[in-house]
């Protein structure tokens, strides 16, 4: 992958300082993911999470909105059958958030206005979030008559307990992002005009961290809300046998030896 700028599938990606910067780039439609769309932000998950010279991810979109889910507006496609439905879930919203969930890089996401129903669950699912203050979160599912997808019902009770996420559900509500920072859905809230620098920043100093560690712990913190303390405790330590073996690792140890700032170089 270039440094250079990208664009396809109203997916703008550029590569800079080791940074990914993935912008949804729809604006007229609230950055609405078609299933091509959707299909390519997961092919570009998958692939910086594969290169070794990509360390951080930053998730963003153009405009007025992050993402206002998947866009319901395209052709039927004809007779639906049994079994339509859940495949399409399974190779579409959940593949996606899948790939952000999975991605051996910190994910952080900059929502920059509406993150709704979709939208909601692919900034959720990042590593890192903050918001503008002009962001909100809507689990616009109810609104349609619908089921939350795209991991909704897994993601969102980790995040704020069962009753919390009920009432978002079951409701459907505007939650502005300072009550999604006080409920700890977001870590940050900026001003509107501070959200591309703050991104930046934050973005720059995951990229020159120690990237095998950082995706295993990445790994340890998914799993460990899953698993039993047991589970847990045998992942860590097999985890930390596998992180000895990288040059940061061992770069950082002689630092500290050294009294020293470390050098990390992702390897």
């Amino acid at each position: 992958m270039s440094g250079g700028e990208h664009a396809a599938g109203a997916v703008r990606h550029e590569v800079r300082d080791q940074v990914a910067y993935l912008t949804l780039d729809r604006p007229e439609a609230l950055n609405a993911l078609t299933p091509a769309l959707r299909d390519r932000l997961t092919a570009l998950l998958e692939q910086v999470s594969a290169d070794p010279d990509v360390r951080a991810v930053v998730l963003t979109g153009t405009g007025r909105g992050f993402c206002a889910g998947a866009d319901l507006r395209g052709p039927g496609g004809g007779e639906r059958v049994a079994g339509d439905v859940a495949r399409t879930i399974r190779l579409g919203a959940q593949r996606l958030v899948s790939a952000v969930l999975d991605c051996e890089k910190p994910v952080l996401a900059a929502v920059n206005g509406t993150a709704a129903g979709l939208g909601a669950h692919l900034a959720l699912a990042c590593d890192l979030v903050l918001a503008a203050e002009s962001a909100r979160f809507i689990e616009v599912f109810v609104r349609r008559g619908l089921v939350p997808d795209g991991g909704g019902a897994y993601l969102l009770p980790r995040l704020t307990g069962p009753q919390r996420a009920k009432e978002l559900m079951f409701f459907g509500d505007a939650l502005p992002a300072a009550e999604a920072e006080r409920l700890g859905l977001v870590n940050r809230v900026v001003p509107d005009a501070d959200l591309a620098k703050t991104a930046r920043e934050w973005a720059v100093r995951l990229a020159a961290g120690p990237t095998r560690a950082l995706a295993l712990t990445k790994q340890l913190v998914n799993a460990s809300l899953d698993g039993d303390r047991a589970g847990a405790f045998a992942a860590e330590a097999a985890a930390q046998e596998i992180n000895m073996t990288t040059g940061d690792a061992g770069e950082g140890l002689r630092a500290f030896v050294e009294r020293r700032s470390p050098g990390f170089n992702g390897r």
